[in-house]
Parts: C-alpha cells; structure tokens; sequence
C-alpha cells in the first residue's frame, strides 16, 4: 500500500508502511520510534537524519502523527529487529530504495535526450535574452527625446520669454501663445499673457517690468510674462499630451 503524509521526503519511508514491513501496529512502532528519538536526545545526537516528525490525514480528515523515516532510519530499526524478522525487513527496505533509485534514474534525461534539453534551454534563453534587448531598446528611443529636451530645459536656471520657448517647437510667439489659451493655459489682458486661476501659485511664470516708448514720444512701463523652468516642463508635458512635439523630438522621431 502507498502511504502519503503532508510532507514526505524523497526516498524516504512513511512510518505507517515500516510498519507493514516489520509486522507491528503502527502505534507499537511510534512507540519504538519515540524511545529512539529520545535516546538520541539524551546523547546529543540529531535525530533527524534517522525520523522526522511528520503528520498524515486519516479517513475522518484529522491530522494524525507520523515519521518520515530515511534509509539510516530503516538501518537503524533493522538493527533492533532478530532472527528472519530482521532479514526480512532488511530485505524489503533495500529493495524499497532501489526501486526509488531506479524510478529517479528513468526520470532524468541522458544521452541523446540530454543534448536535446539542453539545446531547448539555451535557445530559450537566446529568446529571452532577444526580447529583453529589444523591449529596452524600444524603452531607450521612448525616454531619450524626452530626456534630451528635459536636459536642456533642466541645465538653464533662467526665465525665459514665450518667444524662445515658441522657437523651440517651430512657431511664432504668437502662434505659441495662441496654442496655450486655446489650451487653457492663459489669456491675454492690458497687452500681458495672465494665467488662468488654476495654474496660478504653481511657479510657473514670473512677471517682469520692463520701459517703453509711446508712439507720441513718452516713456511708459509695463508688464509681462516670461516662464520658469518649472513651467516650460508644464508646457512641454501638456503639448506632447496634445501630440505637439519640440523640434528636436521631431527630428528624432522622423530618423
């Protein structure tokens, strides 16, 4: 009969067919079992290479002790035993590993099989090794027009005006300027690009006095906005959102 418990080891024995082979009641070889381990504890010696506690459920679904007990185990329990008991039991357990042995050798590829797998697995990771640099390549061209505008934007402390920044995507200030209060960005009053409410207090502009001259001669002053470095990235993210791209990704993306 083939026993499972929750845990069995390979090539190891269940208590419960150690005891089939030697003729007792599994209880009886717990018993025996028991003592051994307690021997073996009282002589600092591990007990575990020999039996390991372990548990198996029985016909009422309740957990019910066992031993995983190992080829040293059956050695050890054979040794006890007398007579054509003994024999018998030695002989069973040797032919019980075997066989395990023997089952464990079919299972493993050899050979001509051998080579196969292998070629199988390395071609497998040819695949992956493929995938994964082409998945990064593809992350790589995906980061690197981004990466070398934001540096640009990044590298400069100054502000900088509408004008500059429309140069960047190829447009006039006023196209580019049009381009954001379409979008929600800003609208024009007293001849200065205001911010709507909701992008206000973010750090994105700052406005700057600056003179000029009237038509009729006089000296004047008056306001007007020009953008951080924080707010040219706002307006980079919300164009590229828009699919309006800076020259330079332009070009990228067309080579």
């Amino acid at each position: 009969m083939n026993y499972l418990s929750t845990e069995v080891k390979p090539q190891t024995l269940d208590s419960r067919e150690v005891a089939e082979m030697v003729g007792k009641q599994h209880n009886e070889l717990l018993k025996d079992i028991r003592r051994y381990v307690n021997q073996f504890n009282e002589g600092n010696l591990p007990h575990v290479d020999f039996f390991q506690e372990n548990t198996y459920t029985d016909t009422k679904g309740e957990a019910r002790p066992c031993y995983t007990v190992t080829r040293k185990g059956c050695e050890f329990i054979a040794n006890k035993l007398t007579g054509v008991k003994g024999t018998e039991f030695t002989a069973k357990y040797i032919n019980k590993f075997h066989d395990m042995e023997t089952v464990i050798q079919n299972q493993m590829p050899t050979g001509q099989n051998l080579i196969a797998l292998a070629v199988i697995e390395a071609q497998k990771m040819l695949e992956q090794k493929d995938t994964i640099i082409a998945q990064q390549t593809q992350v790589i061209g995906e980061l690197k027009p981004k990466a070398d505008y934001t540096d640009r934007i990044l590298q400069s402390k100054s502000l900088v005006n509408a004008n500059q920044i429309a140069k960047d995507y190829g447009m006039s200030a006023k196209t580019f300027n049009k381009t954001l209060h379409n979008l929600g960005v800003q609208y024009s009053q007293g001849g200065q690009w205001l911010l709507y409410s909701k992008h206000q207090k973010k750090g994105y502009t700052s406005s700057e006095t600056f003179e000029f001259e009237r038509s009729d001669g006089t000296q004047d002053v008056n306001m007007r906005t020009k953008w951080t470095q924080k707010g040219r990235l706002f307006i980079y993210e919300l164009l590229k959102t828009n699919g309006i791209l800076p020259l330079i990704e332009q070009n990228d993306k067309a080579s």
